[in-house]
């Protein structure tokens, strides 16, 4: 979707975890990106007329038989090359380094010393903190490259090549332990690329609508609404395409929060002038769901279950031509092969790329190019109220893979007042906005307990809150001792059949942000 009149940097990967995370730190710095393969032609690159290449890094030895190449005229179409980690030691190998694999390796944080800062890293001082992660660098450079950085175990952490225009850093600017690294791929960008930086969000948005009503014409589309920001904002921006011809479901699986669908359905109501239509599916989901424990099994159940209902509403719809989704480019990003396209295979997505034949629609996917922070700038934009924009994030399966187990009327209302009580806590502590998803999850285990003068054996709460930006890592929030002590306090006094609350602080990696 981008527009072909703005800017662009095109970045290559080589499999590399942080890919996405170099998008992120040059469109926040209002240049558009992208994340190409590093299969990418010379060709497909001109097409793109790009201001500026990144290779990334990767996990493999450039020097190894099997090891991922760019073609090698990348170096020569005389466009600004930045090269990463194993996108440094590649594009220098190509033109004519030693790449071995070092004495020493270097793993997180270290002291870099700089000596030029002219270009790429100028305004940074004679030294800088840089977050390494490698086992192999450059052990010599020709001598048409020019050194500009080093640490004690590392004799060329930058360099540039003097007669093309590469330049190579073997740490990454692109994650947070390296502070500098927004003013280093800031200089990349404007004073090598000469960028000026005009991606803004208005301009997308206008682009994107562009987009849908060629895409659409004036044929009818249909969407299904979560009550999450993703397929508000695609809503939105769909409505404000093609209007009238825009038609929303809202289905209540019986799986979602404290009072979700009614909250859903007047918000939606209030905000938008779709074609609305509530299902009520409830009963029809939870038989289907009954004595199912396997967590897969529970998603496929309710995504076939899902469709069967959409498809069972979507008929009462006279003209319907497209579904629209609310995908997003970490969903992309995570189910793509880097043989095939950018980096690595994470997981599947079941609204990536493909739709039930049943169906018969055709997909629109106006989000499919944003990040999670960028969607919300669009919904701000498009004037969506901060109730939707910062609703946390909610799975499809919904409480069934926050209920380990058998899944239960019982279990469902237990959690849902748990679940409530959180919320409750952290937005009265003003903490709401700062996580990304927080939520409660019920264990299928029963611990003893002394409740008043009688020993109790009943059912434990999981407490998980974590803060990301992007949600393909995440980290666990430090919550006040006195926030989670009073949440855990109301769940025991108000919640009938809970005892014990504990509270989970894994990352992602290694652990996932749901349970299941």
């Amino acid at each position: 979707m981008h527009n072909k009149s703005h800017e662009i940097i095109l970045v290559v990967d080589f499999g590399s975890q942080y890919s996405h995370l170099i998008a992120r730190r040059i469109r926040e710095q209002n240049v558009y990106s992208k994340i190409v393969s590093y299969k990418i032609t010379p060709e497909e690159i001109k097409q793109q007329k790009p201001k500026g290449i990144i290779l990334s890094g990767g996990p493999a030895s450039v020097y190894a038989s099997d090891a991922p190449r760019c073609n090698e005229e990348v170096l020569s179409m005389g466009i600004p090359v930045l090269g990463i980690c194993y996108g440094f030691q590649l594009g220098s190998q190509i033109l004519g380094a030693e790449i071995e694999s070092a004495e020493n390796r270097e793993y997180g944080n270290t002291k870099c010393t700089i000596k030029d800062d002219t270009s790429l890293l100028s305004g940074l001082g004679d030294s800088i903190d840089v977050w390494m992660s490698h086992g192999d660098q450059a052990m010599a450079l020709p001598d048409d490259f020019e050194s500009l950085a080093y640490t004690d175990n590392c004799p060329y952490a930058a360099a540039k090549h003097k007669e093309s225009n590469f330049y190579g850093v073997q740490f990454h600017p692109e994650v947070t332990h390296t502070p500098s690294g927004s003013q280093i791929l800031n200089n990349f960008l404007f004073k090598i690329c000469g960028c000026s930086g005009d991606w803004e969000m208005s301009s997308y948005i206008k682009s994107a609508v562009e987009k849908i009503q060629k895409q659409v014409g004036k044929e009818k589309v249909i969407c299904g609404l979560s009550g999450g920001v993703d397929s508000a904002v695609a809503a939105a921006l769909i409505y404000k395409a093609i209007g009238s011809n825009l038609s929303c479901v809202f289905v209540d699986n019986g799986l979602l929060r404290m009072n979700e669908s009614g909250s859903v359905i007047e918000t939606f109501k209030k905000n938008f002038k779709v074609d609305l239509h509530f299902v009520d599916a409830r009963d029809r989901f939870l038989e289907k769901l009954s004595g199912v424990t396997d967590p897969e099994q529970k998603r496929k159940i309710i995504g076939h279950e899902f469709i069967d209902v959409f498809k069972d509403e979507s008929n009462k719809i006279a003209d319907i031509k497209y579904l629209a989704q609310g995908t997003l480019y970490p969903d992309v990003i995570e189910s793509v092969s880097v043989h095939g396209g950018p980096a690595v295979t994470i997981k599947s997505h079941h609204n990536v790329g493909a739709l039930p034949e049943e169906l018969g629609f055709e997909l629109v996917e106006p989000l499919r190019e944003l990040f999670k922070d960028e969607v919300r700038k669009m919904g701000s934009e498009l004037g969506l109220p901060d109730d939707i924009l910062w609703r946390h994030p909610f799975p499809g399966p919904g409480l069934a893979i926050r209920i380990i187990g058998d899944i239960t009327e019982d279990r469902l209302q237990t959690l849902r007042c748990a679940d409530e009580i959180m919320i409750q806590e952290i937005k009265s502590a003003d903490l709401y906005k700062g996580i990304a998803q927080a939520f409660a999850v019920f264990l299928p285990v029963s611990t003893v307990g002394v409740m008043g003068d009688e020993r109790s054996y009943e059912n434990v709460i999981a407490l998980r809150a974590v803060e990301s930006t992007d949600f393909m890592t995440a980290d666990w929030v430090k919550i006040p001792y006195e926030v989670l002590a009073r949440i855990s306090s109301r769940i025991i006094n108000e919640v009938r059949g809970v005892n014990r609350v504990v509270y989970d602080i894994s990352s992602k990696p290694p652990s996932t942000i749901e349970w299941e």
